[in-house]
């Protein structure tokens, strides 16, 4: 049964609700008023009206504070879904998350990279379809899908800006395609991005600060979050840390710039570094023309943790210059913290964060106002994809009010998702 559309000229101050409700999981209406300066009056009418539509439920009540209890209020987990599918070089990720954030299913393949994009979005589709029907979900309640990858992108086209990972898929309708397999709207975006927003929505940060993300997978890529909203620059291309120059003497990037961070730190320049490091190149014989470097990255991490010191050097180095990144991250933002996110921090995460810890700590002494904490990601590897369908849960429930409108900068609430003709998705 499809749900009844309830998007009204209140959208604006309910998505306001509901993302305060979400920020506190539990939260009484007084609480509410608080939180959002709204009016008493104003609290109770959309509340009433956000437990009519199904989005919230009353959740017993609170600690007494001198008179009557009051009532809890809290998003329905079941509500809604949306999902999340992180095409990376190597795999493609794909996972359900309900309303609160939380993942419900997953599933991961390979070989998406080595396809056309019109055999390899037909792929992705069934998968998602697959795991929608494994996971009992009802499709009249997904919202819509969100697909991440890296490198340029145009969000409002829905298509990728660079011919990676092969020609074919250079300016291709991404979202388009996929959205017209699916039948439900697609919204493409960068998977540093992702990853750094999917953190506010499972409220492992404050709701009001701003912090960066370092996203690591088989690149290097970065994000901004200012007060629950990606900074995005003006084409939604921004903080690419992979592609920052750390020598301005080094060799040139496929990008056009020099000396970028990803060919010193990223773990296809640790593959390469191992293999010209005989100690290593002997124990742990790393292939550096392998497809599938993240495996040899692994080795690696893996051989640092456990005490190798040829393997810790390399490591260590890395983050080093990973802390470099950080540090220019907290001077141009004023971040509050910075989340190591992404399959490449899983292995050797403690390493990396004791280091940029360090780095940040020791670098940042003139500038800094306020301690900025390096932490992992909550969302540990997947995080890119639980942050692509955390973007769709964000666009849907607190930017419906600038529908239409492409903005710039850390305000912007562009919804850039294609729709197709004849497609249903859940209302909210």
């Amino acid at each position: 049964m499809a749900l009844s559309p309830t998007w009204t000229s209140k959208s604006r101050t309910r998505g306001l609700i509901l993302d305060a409700i979400r920020a506190a999981r539990t939260i009484s209406r007084v609480e509410l008023a608080a939180a959002t300066g709204l009016t008493g009056a104003t609290i109770s009418e959309l509340v009433r009206e956000l437990i009519d539509d199904g989005l919230v439920v009353e959740a017993g009540r609170g600690a007494p504070t001198g008179g009557k209890p009051r009532t809890l209020v809290q998003l329905d987990p079941g509500a809604r879904y949306s999902v999340g599918v992180q095409m990376e070089r190597n795999a493609c990720v794909i996972v359900i998350v309900d309303l609160a954030g939380r993942p419900v299913a997953r599933t991961s393949f390979h070989g998406v990279a080595s396809m056309p994009p019109d055999q390899a979005l037909p792929m992705i589709a069934s998968q998602v379809d697959a795991l929608l029907a494994t996971a009992a979900v009802d499709r009249d309640r997904v919202l819509g899908v969100g697909l991440v990858s890296y490198g340029p992108q145009d969000r409002r086209a829905g298509m990728l800006l660079s011919p990676q990972p092969s020609e074919p898929w250079l300016e291709y309708p991404v979202a388009e395609r996929l959205a017209q397999s699916l039948g439900l709207p697609v919204l493409l975006d960068n998977d540093a991005a992702a990853a750094a927003i999917g953190e506010y929505w499972m409220g492992a940060v404050d709701r009001r600060s701003t912090y960066g993300c370092i996203y690591m997978a088989s690149g290097i890529g970065g994000g901004i979050v200012v007060a629950g909203e990606v900074y995005r620059g003006s084409s939604s291309n921004s903080v690419e840390l992979g592609h920052m120059s750390i020598d301005v003497n080094g060799d040139e990037c496929p990008c056009g710039n020099v000396g970028c961070l990803e060919n010193y730190a990223g773990p296809s320049a640790l593959v390469r570094q191992a293999a010209a490091t005989p100690a290593l190149a002997e124990r742990l014989v790393p292939d550096p023309d392998t497809a599938d470097f993240l495996t040899e990255f692994a080795r690696i991490a893996a051989a640092a943790n456990a005490g190798d010191p040829a393997a810790r050097d390399l490591i260590e180095r890395s983050a080093r210059y990973l802390g470099a990144a950080a540090v220019t991250m907290t001077i141009l933002f004023d971040v509050d913290a910075i989340v190591l996110a992404g399959p490449s921090f899983a292995v050797a995460g403690s390493i990396y964060q004791t280091v940029i810890q360090e780095e940040v700590d020791r670098r940042t002494v003139t500038w800094r106002t306020h301690p900025v904490r390096v932490m992992p990601s909550v969302n540990g590897p997947d995080a890119a994809a639980i942050g692509a369908a955390a973007l769709v849960l964000q666009s849907e429930l607190t930017h419906g009010r600038t529908r239409t409108e492409e903005g710039r900068g850390a305000g912007s609430h562009a919804r850039p998702v294609v729709a197709v003709a004849g497609a249903t998705s859940a209302s909210i």
